[in-house]
C-alpha cells in the first residue's frame, strides 16, 4: 500500500514552502487564541456596594456609614446589604453623627453599636462599581451580582458549551468537505459574534450571542492543527504542533490583557477583539486545502496540482507520478463508511483509543481551565495578573517540543503530568504554614499540566488517521469543552474545603496518566491515512 509520506518525500521536510505555511497558519490561529479567555475582562465583577441615591438627603459621612462592615478575614464593605435607608434618614435628621471610634476595641472603622444593629435591606436603588480598573464590564451593566451573581459563571458554562457544539459540528463537517472552508468560516463566526456582542441589549442576548462566539473559538484552533499536521511532515510538523501554533496561540493571549488595559469598555473591547479575524481575510489566498485530506478523498488531481505548485516554491522536481491510482480508488472507497463521527467507535481498535482519549482531553481541561479561573483571582492588577498567568505557559511549550522531538509520546506525557499532579497534591501541605513554596508549587503544577496539555495536541493527531483525523481531533476537543464548562464552577467546591480543588485537579492528573499508560506508541511513525493502518492499543 502506498504511503503518502513516501509519495511527498520529493518536497523534503524546511523549504519556501514550509515557512509559508508555518507562517499564515500561525497567523490564522490569532483570533482563536485571542478570544478564549475573553470571559475574564468582559464578565468581570468589580468591587461594589449598595448605591445611595443622591436625593436621599445624607451627608458623605452618613452615605458612607449607610453601608454595614464585615469580617472575613479582613474589614470589607458589604456588597448587597445597606441599612434600612429610612431609619439612616431618621438618624440624620435628629442631628446624630457617625461615630467611627465609638469600639476602641477594633479602632478600624467599625459602626457603633446602635448603628450596626439596624435592619438591613438589599440594594434597592442598585449598585455603585469601582472604575479603578474597568469603565464597565457585562456584570456592572446588567447587575449580574448579589441574587443575580448565578448568572457569571453560568454565561462561562454557555461560552464553553458553544465552543462543544462547534467542535461537533465542525469535525464532521471538515472531515467532508475540508479544512480550508471550516477554518475561514470560523474565524468569520469570531469576527461577526464579536461584533454582535457589543450591540447586546440584555444578558439574555448577550449569552445567546456568547455561545455563537464559543461555536468558533476551538474549532478555528483544532483546523489549523489538523492544516498543519498534514501539510507539513517530520520535523518541521513537530515543530509546528508543538511550539509553532501553541506559541502564537498564547501571544495571542497576552494581547488580551494589554487591549482591556486600554479599553476599559467591555462593548468597545468586544468590537476591538472582531479586528484579528478582519485582517485574516488576505489569508484565504495563501492557505492551502490539505493534499492528504484529497489524497484521502480521492481528489488526486487537485492534490497533485498543489503538489507540483509547492515544488516550484522549493525549487525541487515532482515525479511525473506522484500517487498511483489504486490508492486513490481504496481511498474513495474507504472514505464514505470512515469519516463519520460513528467511525470512532466502529472497530474495537478505535473505540478503545478514542475513549481514553475522551477521558484524557476532558481531564486536562478541567486541570488547564480550573487553575485559569483560580489563579485570575489573585489580587492585585487584573491586567498584569492575567498577562503573567498566560506567559506562564510559554517555557511549558517549549519543553513540550523539546520533549516531542526527542522523546517517546507517552513517556513525556507522563512525565509532565506526573509533575503536575505531585505538585499540586503536595500544596495540602503548604497551604497555611509556606505560602511562597504553595504558589511555587501552583506554578510548578500549571507547568506540568501545560506541558502535558502541549503534547496530547501532537500525540491525538499522530494516533488517528486522515480519513477521520479532524473528527476525532474535535470530537476529543468536544470533551474538553465538557471540562472547561465544568472548572468555573470547581472554585465553588472551596466552600467545603479550601484544598478541594488542588486535590481533584491533582487526581484528574493522575487519571490521564493511567489511561495514557494503554495508548501505543507513534513516536518517529508515519501518520496513519486509514483505519486499518492505526497503531494498536494495548488494551
Amino acid at each position: 500500500m502506498q504511503n503518502y509520506e513516501e509519495s511527498v518525500s520529493f518536497l523534503r521536510t524546511w523549504g519556501p514552502f514550509q515557512r509559508k505555511i508555518f507562517v499564515v497558519l500561525c497567523l490564522a490561529c490569532v483570533p482563536c487564541g485571542y478570544n478564549i479567555l475573553s470571559v475574564i475582562f468582559l464578565l468581570a465583577s468589580p468591587p461594589h456596594h449598595c448605591d445611595i441615591p443622591a436625593n436621599s438627603n445624607l451627608s458623605q459621612e452618613w452615605i458612607h456609614a449607610s453601608i454595614p462592615v464585615k469580617v472575613a478575614g479582613q474589614l470589607t464593605r458589604s456588597s448587597c446589604s445597606r441599612y434600612e435607608l429610612d431609619l439612616v434618614r431618621n438618624l440624620s435628621t435628629m442631628g446624630a453623627s457617625p461615630n467611627w471610634m465609638h469600639n476602641q476595641s477594633t479602632q478600624q472603622g467599625s459602626r457603633p453599636e446602635v448603628l450596626s444593629t439596624l435592619r438591613q435591606e438589599d440594594c434597592k436603588d442598585g449598585w455603585t462599581y469601582s472604575t479603578e480598573y474597568f469603565q464597565s464590564t457585562v456584570v456592572t451593566e446588567f447587575d449580574l451580582v448579589c441574587s443575580e451573581q448565578w448568572k457569571q459563571p453560568l454565561t462561562s458554562l454557555v461560552y464553553f458549551l458553544g465552543g462543544l457544539s462547534g467542535c461537533f459540528v465542525s469535525g464532521q463537517i471538515s472531515d467532508w468537505f475540508g479544512r480550508k472552508p471550516v477554518l475561514f468560516g470560523s474565524i468569520a463566526i469570531l469576527s461577526v459574534f464579536s461584533s454582535a456582542v457589543a450591540f447586546a441589549p440584555s444578558w439574555p442576548v448577550f449569552t445567546v450571542l456568547f455561545f455563537m462566539l464559543g461555536l468558533g473559538q476551538i474549532a478555528c484552533y483544532i483546523v489549523v492543527f489538523v492544516l498543519g499536521s498534514e501539510i507539513l511532515v517530520g520535523s518541521s510538523r513537530v515543530l509546528f504542533c508543538s511550539l509553532g501554533q501553541p506559541f502564537v496561540y498564547v501571544f495571542s493571549m497576552m494581547l488580551l490583557p494589554g487591549t482591556a488595559y486600554l479599553v476599559r469598555s467591555w462593548r468597545h473591547l468586544s468590537l476591538t477583539m472582531a479586528l484579528p479575524g478582519l485582517a485574516c481575510i488576505p489569508l484565504w489566498w495563501l492557505v492551502p486545502e490539505s493534499p492528504r485530506w484529497l489524497h484521502s478523498r480521492g481528489h488526486l488531481p487537485e492534490a497533485e496540482r498543489l503538489l507540483r505548485s509547492a515544488a516550484l516554491e522549493n525549487q525541487v522536481e515532482a515525479p511525473t507520478v506522484i500517487f498511483l491510482p489504486p490508492k486513490a480508488e481504496r481511498a474513495g472507497s474507504q472514505k464514505a463508511e470512515s469519516v463519520s463521527f460513528l467511525g470512532l467507535l466502529k472497530t474495537a481498535n478505535i473505540r478503545h483509543v478514542t475513549m481514553k482519549l475522551w477521558l484524557i482531553w476532558f481531564s486536562m481541561s478541567i486541570c488547564y481551565f480550573g487553575l485559569s479561573f483560580s489563579m485570575s483571582t489573585l489580587y492585585g492588577n487584573p491586567f498584569l495578573n492575567y498577562f503573567l498567568l498566560t506567559a506562564v505557559e510559554l517555557p511549558a511549550l517549549f519543553a513540550s517540543w523539546l520533549a516531542a522531538r526527542s522523546f517517546p509520546r507517552r513517556l513525556s506525557f507522563i512525565s509532565f503530568s506526573l509533575l503536575g499532579a505531585l505538585a499540586l497534591l503536595f500544596i495540602q501541605v503548604t497551604m497555611h504554614s509556606h505560602p511562597d513554596l504553595t504558589m511555587f508549587l501552583v506554578l510548578l503544577g500549571k507547568f506540568g499540566v501545560l506541558a502535558g496539555n502541549g503534547l496530547v495536541y501532537t500525540y491525538t493527531g499522530e494516533l488517528f488517521p486522515t480519513v477521520i483525523r479532524n473528527t476525532a481531533m474535535s470530537s476529543c476537543a468536544m470533551f474538553s469543552r465538557v471540562g472547561s464548562s465544568v472548572s468555573p464552577y470547581l472554585l465553588e467546591m472551596a466552600g467545603f474545603n479550601e484544598l478541594l480543588p488542588w486535590i481533584i485537579v491533582g487526581v484528574l492528573s493522575l487519571l490521564s496518566i493511567f489511561l495514557c499508560i494503554f495508548l501505543p506508541e507513534t513516536f518517529r511513525q508515519p501518520l496513519p491515512d486509514t483505519i486499518e493502518q492505526m497503531p494498536v492499543t494495548q488494551w
